[in-house]
């Protein structure tokens, strides 16, 4: 048996910042989070499922557990990035655990309020915006990190660098690629970033291999697809638990052993499923000036919103 949610270490005094919580693994990893000790913020995009979840896991804890706060977060609009910032920055003042796990995947093409395509801007440039929004109040927390999770979907993902947007042609899953190589590419330049600087906050990616949360049925009902359906039924003995899906952020987030810089996904049948184990990412996250050169693109679509000018 390999590294599971019972070999977190103490969390009791950590406060730790969950995106899309509400479900999924999201949800799970706040679970256990709560589980040891931590205070966790669950930042939602619908604020009525966040209170059913919220409830849910305060039903489920003990007075030895951590405890819970409910953010409002739309990651596809800037000004809702912007607020929750805000809010973190005024009401706690600290941050030490930023998990960027919310996302959506291969919808019909839309357009976030900024007007950016759905899933680059909800899955990439939202969290981006959040991360550095929040930065400054990791900086003299022990043993800060930004996880960020990204997908298998990384390694058949191309960056579009002159439609990032789908504007001139949209593919529903080369745009899901797209966002989720754009995640672990952003984690890494966010690394190279931090140590040049000199700073101690880690970051880290990680991924759930396959997991059963609901961005399956969302896809399929949003697209009406019988044979995306019909191959998910095939699929589904592949597919492990939402609370398996999350061990390898959780490793990521909370193992001593997990360095910045590094990569987590599932150990057994080529990282569809298992226990956390350090994987290799996409060949484009490798190459520093793709990173870089996505860093900057990805600075000049965010600042047409309101975050981080």
């Amino acid at each position: 048996m390999g590294w599971s949610a019972a070999d977190i270490p103490d969390q009791r005094g950590r406060l730790a910042l969950v995106t899309g919580a509400n479900s999924g693994l999201g949800l799970e990893t706040s679970r256990a989070l709560l589980a040891h000790g931590a205070t966790v913020l669950m930042a939602c995009r619908n604020r009525e499922r966040g209170e059913t979840a919220r409830r849910s896991l305060s039903d489920q804890s003990d007075a030895n557990e951590g405890c819970i706060e409910l953010l409002d977060l739309d990651l596809a609009d800037l000004e809702s990035v912007d607020h929750c910032a805000q809010t973190v920055h005024q009401r706690f003042g600290r941050l030490d655990l930023l998990i960027n796990n919310a996302g959506v995947m291969a919808p019909p093409r839309q357009c976030s309020r900024q007007g950016h395509e759905l899933q680059f801007a909800t899955n990439h440039l939202g969290h981006m915006a959040l991360t550095r929004a929040l930065l400054p109040l990791m900086e003299e927390q022990p043993d800060a990190r930004v996880v960020t999770v990204t997908s298998g979907a990384q390694y058949f993902g191309r960056i579009a660098w002159e439609d990032p947007n789908g504007e001139q042609r949209y593919d529903r899953w080369q745009a899901y690629g797209q966002s989720k190589l754009a995640n672990v590419m952003f984690a890494l330049e966010l690394d190279r970033q931090l140590r040049d600087r000199g700073s101690s906050i880690r970051s880290l990616a990680a991924h759930p291999g396959l997991a059963r949360t609901n961005l399956q049925p969302a896809s399929v009902s949003a697209n009406g697809s019988r044979l995306e359906a019909l191959a998910y039924r095939l699929m589904d003995p592949l597919f492990q638990s939402a609370a398996m899906g999350a061990l390898p952020q959780l490793h990521a987030a909370t193992a001593a052993s997990a360095q910045s810089g590094e990569h987590y996904g599932p150990n057994r049948l080529g990282g569809l499923r298992g226990y956390p184990k350090r994987q290799r990412v996409a060949p484009a996250a490798e190459d520093p000036q793709q990173r870089e050169r996505l860093w900057d693109l990805s600075l000049k679509l965010i600042e047409t919103g309101p975050a981080l000018r």
